[in-house]
Parts: C-alpha cells; sequence; structure tokens
C-alpha cells in the first residue's frame, strides 16, 4: 500500500442552537491523501476502499481527481503547475460513498499552499465547491451558498479551521448569521499510517461509515423535525450535480 496515505479516526461532532438546542457526536475515520498517489490496497480491502474522480467536484471535468481539481483552479486563475494535492475524503464502501466535506489543500511546486477546496455534499445528492484563502492559522471566511440541511436557510457567513492535518486533525466549520452562531461542527482526530492492520482496525471499528453517517444525519432530521423545526425550503436555483 503507498506509504504517504494516512488515516485519521476522527470524533465528529454537530451543535445547532437555533431554533432549539441539538448536538450529537460520533466516531468515524477518513483518509487523507496525496491525489497523485492514492493508495493501492491488497484485492480484497479493495471493495471497502475506492476512490472515483466522479464523487467529487464538476462532472466532465477530468477522468481523476487531480484533473478536477486542476479545473475548479484553472477555472479561478490558479495554475500549481504539479504542485502537490493533498486531499482529507472518505472511501467507497461496497459501493457507497458519502462524503459531506472533502478538503483539498492546494500546494505549488514551491510547497507553498495556494487555497483550500471545501466541498460540501448533502444527502439530496448535490454539491458544492467552496474555494477558499487560509491565513497562517489555517483560517477562512465564505459566504454560505449550498443547501445543506433542511432546517437552515442559504444565507449567513462561515468561518473555518482548515489547518492541513500532521499528527493531528482539528477541522472546523461555524455558521454565522444576525451575530449568532447557529450551528458548528468540528471534525478531530489522530493520524496513523494507512497500512493494511490500521484500515483493517477502522472497518471494524466504524463499520459501513458512509451509509452510517448519512443514516445518523436523516435520524437528526427526523428529530428535529419531530420537535416543530421549521423546513426551510430548497431554492430554486439551488446549484446541484449528480455524478455522471
Amino acid at each position: 500500500m503507498n506509504g504517504s496515505a494516512a488515516l485519521y479516526r476522527t470524533r465528529i461532532r454537530h451543535v445547532r442552537t437555533e431554533p432549539v438546542h441539538n448536538a450529537f457526536r460520533y466516531r468515524s475515520y477518513s483518509w487523507f491523501v496525496d491525489l497523485d498517489a492514492l493508495p493501492r490496497l491488497p484485492w480484497w480491502l479493495r471493495p471497502f476502499a475506492g476512490f472515483r474522480a466522479e464523487d467529487h467536484l464538476e462532472a466532465g471535468a477530468g477522468r481523476t481527481l487531480r484533473g478536477r481539481v486542476d479545473a475548479v483552479l484553472a477555472a479561478h486563475d490558479i495554475d500549481l503547475r504539479g504542485g502537490q494535492i493533498t486531499a482529507l475524503m472518505n472511501a467507497r464502501v461496497v459501493g457507497y460513498v458519502f462524503n459531506p466535506l472533502s478538503l483539498f489543500w492546494c500546494h505549488d511546486t514551491d510547497g507553498d499552499l495556494r487555497c483550500v477546496l471545501a466541498e460540501v455534499h448533502n444527502t439530496y445528492g448535490g454539491r458544492h465547491c467552496y474555494l477558499v484563502r487560509t491565513d497562517r492559522n489555517g483560517r477562512a471566511e465564505t459566504d454560505k451558498r449550498f443547501y445543506v440541511s433542511p432546517f437552515n436557510e442559504v444565507d449567513g457567513v462561515y468561518s473555518m479551521r482548515l489547518t492541513e492535518p500532521a499528527d493531528v486533525l482539528d477541522v472546523r466549520v461555524v455558521l454565522h448569521r444576525y451575530g449568532r452562531a447557529p450551528f458548528a461542527a468540528t471534525m478531530r482526530g489522530r493520524r496513523r499510517p494507512a497500512t493494511t492492520a490500521n484500515v483493517v482496525c477502522a472497518l471494524l471499528a466504524a463499520p459501513l461509515a458512509p451509509l452510517v453517517v448519512a443514516a445518523r444525519i436523516r435520524v437528526q432530521g427526523i428529530r428535529l423535525w419531530a420537535r416543530g423545526v421549521p423546513i426551510a425550503p430548497r431554492p430554486a436555483t439551488e446549484e446541484k450535480e449528480r455524478a455522471p
């Protein structure tokens, strides 16, 4: 297996403060990979950890994940000239993948970080990519432009902490609206090399992780609906892209 890949056994927490308080947490795991050196797993593990270009970014932009990221960057007049792109994402497990948030750190040939792509998926099959430029502490802000939850309208500003992970992963996204913070999500974990043994341990600790994560989000939505939280209508102009 490629030695540059790593796993993070994660602790994920979501907190909603308005119009009702609702918080939940769960454990999962994420892959951290170099897009030019994706992991090569033993044949018997491949059904449980697959990476496909069509699971991310714009349809038709490229046959590889690297090509799709480069296409997004080119649309913003950014050319890495072959610099490294690292990514934090979930893999396909038995043919299914769900990436609430995928992150791509885009470096030039000098190793300098040019920008971060933060791609959000919702449970309706839609996706949206935010290109942000972080400060030296990994912080950035961007307007919310995508319908993620039926209980949150498409307005407000995200503040993000997107430091590229090393030994420790610590990602934070907070939605700000009218001087308040109605929603926050954190993802934390420690790095482990993506050895065959560690991959098997992650699969056993969080079996069928993408399916379970999607199910948890839907269960929380049902609970909010049962508590009378109003549903925000989906915008008619919602950006929605399905894999080809």
